[in-house]
């Protein structure tokens, strides 16, 4: 059995109080240290990076130099009208790397590609098989190439690598090549000799959570209780940017499967919860009771964490019709006023985003 290649939970260690250290021999880590902060932040000049990191001004135009000539980061406009000479803003490149994201779901897998800074390149998804029927694996497996073809041309020794977002149970598993089920590493080892690029794996939550952080709406807050909603309701705890899985797979049956079953039986069609259209039909007093127990049980996660950790920000990320979430934030909110409640970024695919942003802290970011 292969060595498995997990990702750390945490996409990024908060760099500003990270300290940066001159020596020439640890270079490799302050060009970590600066990648990470300007992850954190859309353009930041130099004099803010040698305050958040305590480098000197020398080694910072070092090593903005060197990540400049790599094609990792991009000088924008001076900013003029401040005090003293223009500043320049330093930034990702987003064509400096790019990422392959693999999420397998309850009823679909998708693939992604995304660059740098998280735009989505390429997005398919394949229907997992039913039981007992024929599997996708090869179908899978030329997805996971035609998303490698959508890199621009001449960029292809940019891609950081692989990221797989594999779910908790390993019975969700059905992406095998015979009926029965590929166990995670020999799936991870499959795809990097049939690809030939390096695979990190991760649980999906948990690589939801880091893309989310890394790209999406949780980038400013450091500390804040994640929520996804997708087939069940899931929560991840982010404290200094850091995830935490905790040690109890616990997620509440009240997600999406929950609306799927009131939705049909009030006759009702139930694809469009799957299938990602922009609006839901109208579902009436389904979705009006599934959203009360939805946010009954949210409201009762906080209150039980809140013994131990003050929650002042809440994330809900999910790929369902951005006014349903949007919906659901302000009612969670309107409960629990000293508590922000943010909806995450709208993706067709937090999963597979977050998977694709394995790659890049592993190779990029601090650890």
């Amino acid at each position: 059995m292969p060595d498995m290649r997990f990702a750390p939970p945490n996409p990024l260690r908060i760099a500003d109080r990270a300290a940066g250290l001159n020596a020439t021999s640890v270079r490799s880590y302050n060009e970590r240290l600066l990648l990470s902060l300007l992850l954190q932040n859309n353009g930041i000049t130099r004099l803010e990076i040698g305050e958040s990191t305590g480098l000197s001004a020398q080694t910072v135009s070092v090593l903005v130099r060197s990540l400049e000539q790599e094609g990792l980061v991009v000088k924008g406009k001076a900013q003029k009208g401040r005090v003293g000479p223009p500043t320049t803003p330093v930034s990702l490149n987003p064509e400096g790397a790019y990422s392959v994201g693999i999420s397998i779901g309850n009823k679909r897998s998708h693939i992604v590609l995304i660059d740098f800074v998280g735009t989505i390149r390429f997005h398919a998804t394949l229907p997992n098989p039913e039981p007992n029927s024929k599997s996708n694996h090869p179908e899978f497996l030329e997805t996971i190439q035609r998303a490698l073809e959508a890199l621009p041309k001449g960029t292809q020794d940019r891609l950081a690598g692989i990221g797989l977002a594999l779910p908790e149970s390993r019975s969700g598993l059905v992406a095998g090549r015979s009926e029965s089920k590929h166990k995670y590493a020999a799936l991870q080892d499959e795809i990097e000799k049939e690809i030939g690029h390096a695979v990190f794996v991760q649980n999906d939550i948990t690589a939801a959570a880091a893309g989310e952080s890394m790209f999406g709406s949780a980038k400013p807050h450091a500390d804040h209780l994640y929520f996804y909603l997708g087939h069940e309701l899931h929560s991840r705890l982010v404290l200094n940017h850091q995830i935490y899985n905790g040690n109890s797979p616990l997620s509440f049956d009240i997600g999406l499967s929950a609306l799927e079953r009131r939705v049909i039986a009030g006759r009702l069609p139930a694809e469009p919860i799957w299938d990602r259209p922009l609006s839901w039909p109208d579902y009436g007093e389904a979705l009006l009771r599934w959203e009360d127990e939805l946010i009954d049980s949210m409201r009762g996660s906080i209150a039980a964490l809140a013994q131990f950790v003050e929650i002042k920000t809440v994330i809900l990320s999910s790929y369902i019709p951005e006014d349903i979430c949007r919906d659901l934030c302000a009612k969670l909110g309107a409960l629990l006023p000293n508590v922000m409640v943010v909806a995450g970024k709208s993706s067709p695919s937090p999963k597979a985003v977050g998977a694709a942003s394995l790659p890049f802290s592993s190779r990029f970011m601090v650890e």
